[in-house]
């Protein structure tokens, strides 16, 4: 008898995706628009709820007895934060509640050789990609990583990683100790508090803040210089007024350093940004794939 009962209570998780809104989210529903009003109302009413990031996940508690009704709402706003509306039966209104998860925090150490890219080795390591990230960002304005890493060079790298109740690895921070070793010779890094947010500096204390970075994209190779190449279409040498990188697919490009963007479109051989750095200088990233 109670293998065919059906439950009276049902639970739907749906993570949002690019380009969703609360109201998008809620028509995959299937219950009568009056109680879709009802909740959208009480969502409206707050800004941090209508502004949806890709990622998180909406879980809805349906009550099914009689008229299908949403009794239950947990919205995630963060990995560490979520907010949780629940219908009050007496007053059949919904109740709004901040629900804030409590990480502990963990310094993390890892170390590896260098077989084929940073980045390969690093996810191998169980490095998170936005360390990985960081980690190309601190060593950009001083490294080119198309040049400069060779075969069994070595990193270490200690960061800071924030766990759940589950020991689950939910955050990362910030970047606390850096070294690369590249053939034989040692470039460590130190991170700190600053006034402007957190810099990295050598062992003589000097922030390593340049200008421009050397390298905007990790884990690829130089597939074409600056200066006068063939063109690949018309046939005769031409100067080549950029750097070409070969990388998968989806492989992140990092700005190569602080400035404006002045634009962000199509331009006839791809998506294409322009970066204005400063009065001198400006960077443009094109044939890629996505923004």
């Amino acid at each position: 008898i109670i293998e065919n009962l059906d439950p009276r209570y049902e639970k739907i998780m749906i993570q949002v995706k690019s380009g969703d809104n609360f109201q998008k989210i809620l028509n995959q529903i299937e219950i009568e628009n009056s109680e879709k009003q009802k909740i959208l109302k009480e969502v409206l009413k707050k800004k941090n709820v209508t502004s949806l990031s890709e990622g998180p996940k909406i879980i809805f508690k349906i009550d099914k007895r009689n008229t299908k009704k949403i009794i239950e709402l947990l919205i995630e706003i963060s990995k560490t934060k979520s907010i949780m509306y629940s219908l009050n039966k007496n007053s059949n209104l919904f109740e709004y509640k901040e629900i804030q998860k409590s990480l502990k925090k963990l310094i993390s150490y890892k170390e590896s050789d260098i077989k084929n890219s940073l980045y390969e080795s690093s996810i191998k390591n169980g490095i998170q990609p936005n360390i990985i990230l960081d980690f190309a960002r601190v060593y950009g304005f001083q490294v080119d990583f198309q040049r400069d890493i060779w075969k069994n060079d070595s990193f270490q790298l200690m960061y800071e990683t924030f766990l759940d109740d589950d020991g689950r690895i939910v955050e990362t921070g910030n970047i606390i100790y850096a070294n690369l070793n590249l053939q034989g010779k040692e470039i460590p890094l130190y991170g700190f508090k600053t006034k402007e947010g957190y810099d990295y500096f050598d062992n003589f204390g000097k922030s390593i803040k340049k200008s421009l970075m050397k390298t905007p994209i990790n884990g690829a190779r130089l597939s074409s210089s600056f200066g006068m190449r063939k063109h690949p279409i018309l046939g005769f040498n031409k100067m080549h007024r950029g750097t070409d990188f070969a990388a998968p697919e989806g492989t992140p490009i990092m700005a190569s350093g602080d400035g404006k963007i002045v634009r962000a479109r199509w331009c006839g051989g791809g998506n294409c940004v322009k970066i204005r750095h400063n009065s001198t200088y400006q960077t443009i990233y094109a044939h890629m794939s996505k923004f």
